[in-house]
């Protein structure tokens, strides 16, 4: 040690409750933290944070830093990852269930007894390894471990100044970790960027802003009966693979969903960059293409054709908080999405899966990928609309 460990400890305390809050993500944290601990003679060679994320895609995730390179890297864990041998003997299953430390030297130790995990670490080089339960509010358990190359491993001071930070370490890294859950939660019940304007402070209502958007409707034909026909669980999971198959090469290109709405789904696009349009175009065309597959595959399983149709408007909406006084909705009102509503409806009618706006059309300057459907009454809209389906070519 450079220093006696209490002297250590007392200043990597100092610096986590005095030097960390304006930093934002706990990754950055534990790299500072892993830094300070070598300068301070602790030799860690090796730190990882275990926690989980409540994301609808990934069980949890790894913060992972290393002494060799420098740097941190996150790993995500996807959901089944609890069920299976890795997990199942590893020293985080063990601080989940209950254990309130796991400490393995590896100095010495026979490979052949040891564990394919820390086989695994030996092989890396380390020769001491321990981990310890991150206790969160209400009993929420995560993990903190660390490794070391030194020879003989860590020493008693070691151990004392690291596990001394662990109470503290706890505190600092749940705030980050519940702003992560936070975040993650928001971008998926109301999206990215819904979440950010919440985060910012857009939280009363009738807070919002006029926005100028390619809004999209997207829609399945003849659910009613197709839901009557299938178990529930089939319908959900049809539903979702529908919203997949749709949303994914939109979200892609810059779009974002605002809201389902039981078979379908509400979208925008701004159209603040000049190839917006195009990318809306380009988004409809690998949707489609991805259903065509998806279609042709049901068709051999037994599992109905899904038809569907997209509507495809261009106009000024409000963005912003819509509701009650304490239950408020982050979307999009206005006549624009009105038409985009109507729109879809006339799909069936029109024999067209596409319809697109006259207005979308000044906008995309890309007439020649649209062909004139004439004009057309909309329910609700005064004036008959040009309409528009989508030409061979796109």
């Amino acid at each position: 040690m450079l220093f006696p460990a209490d002297v250590s400890l007392r200043r990597l305390l100092a610096w986590l409750v005095e030097e960390t809050t304006n930093y934002q993500f706990i990754d950055d944290i534990l790299g500072l933290l892993c830094d300070r601990l070598v300068e301070a003679g602790v030799p860690v060679s090796r730190a990882a944070l275990y926690f989980y994320t409540q994301n609808p895609e990934w069980l949890g995730a790894r913060v992972l830093w290393e002494e060799v390179s420098g740097k941190v890297g996150v790993t995500t864990f996807d959901y089944g990852v609890e069920t299976t041998p890795g997990y199942l003997n590893s020293p985080v299953r063990e601080l989940v269930e209950g254990a309130s430390i796991v400490r393995q030297k590896m100095s010495g130790s026979d490979v052949a007894e040891l564990s394919p995990f820390f086989q695994e670490l030996m092989e890396e080089g380390a020769s001491d390894y321990v981990a310890w339960p991150l206790v969160h509010s209400m009993g929420k358990r995560n993990a903190i471990s660390f490794a070391t190359s030194a020879v003989g491993g860590f020493s008693e001071d070691h151990i004392a100044v690291l596990s001394g930070l662990i109470p503290t370490f706890a505190l600092v890294s749940e705030i980050r970790v519940k702003n992560h859950i936070m975040r993650t939660l928001l971008n998926t019940y109301v999206g990215p960027h819904a979440a950010k304007q919440i985060i910012s402070g857009a939280t009363t209502r009738g807070s919002g802003v006029t926005v100028r958007a390619a809004v999209l409707v997207f829609d399945i034909r003849n659910f009613t009966a197709m839901s009557n026909s299938l178990p529930g669980d089939a319908v959900i999971e049809l539903l979702n693979k529908f919203f997949d198959t749709m949303s994914e090469p939109l979200v892609g290109r810059g779009g974002e969903i605002l809201k389902f709405m039981g078979d379908g789904f509400l979208a925008m696009i701004p159209t603040t960059e000049d190839d917006a349009c195009a990318r809306v175009l380009d988004a409809i065309a690998d949707a489609e293409a991805a259903m065509a597959s998806w279609n042709s595959e049901n068709s051999g399983n037994g599992v109905p054709i899904i038809d569907y149709g997209i509507a495809v408007h261009v106009g000024d909406v409000i963005y912003g908080n819509i509701g009650t006084r304490n239950r408020l909705d982050f979307t999009v009102i206005g006549p624009a999405v009105n038409a985009a509503a109507r729109l879809e409806e006339m799909t069936k009618s029109l024999g067209r899966r596409v319809l697109i706006s006259q207005s979308f059309v000044d906008e995309s300057k890309l007439a020649g990928r649209f062909v004139p459907l004439g004009k057309h009454k909309l329910k609700g809209i005064s004036e008959p609309l040009d309409l528009y389906g989508l030409g061979l070519s796109s």
